[in-house]
């Protein structure tokens, strides 16, 4: 299995309002970069997404996948993807820290594993640009609907 590829940022939010926009996967096409669509495929009792079908520009070539979701609310969301021909494995998670000053810490943390060849020093470059740019974007979504 592939390293896992960690960042963190703070955001001028609760760990609720955080929790509540990254858990909002129909918005994603909204606000997350490189990402074309999504489906919700199946959602609990709460209206929490536990699967959902995704497309994104993959820089290469567009994939697709269908992520399940699993949740500890307020405090992480946490998916893997079913295998696929694009993936054999990816699995994510976001952690939401409050922070002393009322702003949150998220912690991104992702593995993949494409099912196609690509150089692993690229894949890592992928991987951190990916986790970057997602939590720029969840930064800027969540202090746009907290004003």
């Amino acid at each position: 299995m592939a390293d896992t590829t960690v960042q963190s940022i703070d955001i001028d939010a609760p760990a609720a309002a955080c929790f509540a926009v990254a858990a909002d996967i129909a918005s994603y096409p909204e606000w997350a970069t490189g990402v074309r669509t999504t489906e919700v495929l199946e959602s609990d009792a709460d209206g929490r997404v536990l699967r959902a079908h995704f497309v994104i520009d993959g820089m290469v070539k567009e994939i697709a996948y269908t992520l399940v979701y699993t949740y500890d609310e307020p405090s992480s969301i946490s998916w893997s993807a079913e295998p696929g021909d694009d993936l054999k494995s990816l699995e994510g998670s976001y952690r939401f820290s409050p922070l002393e000053d009322g702003r949150t810490e998220v912690v991104y943390a992702l593995r993949a594993e494409p099912g196609f060849t690509i150089p692993g020093f690229l894949r890592r470059q992928v991987e951190k640009q990916i986790v970057g740019t997602a939590l720029r974007g969840l930064r800027e979504r969540v202090e746009k609907v907290a004003e």
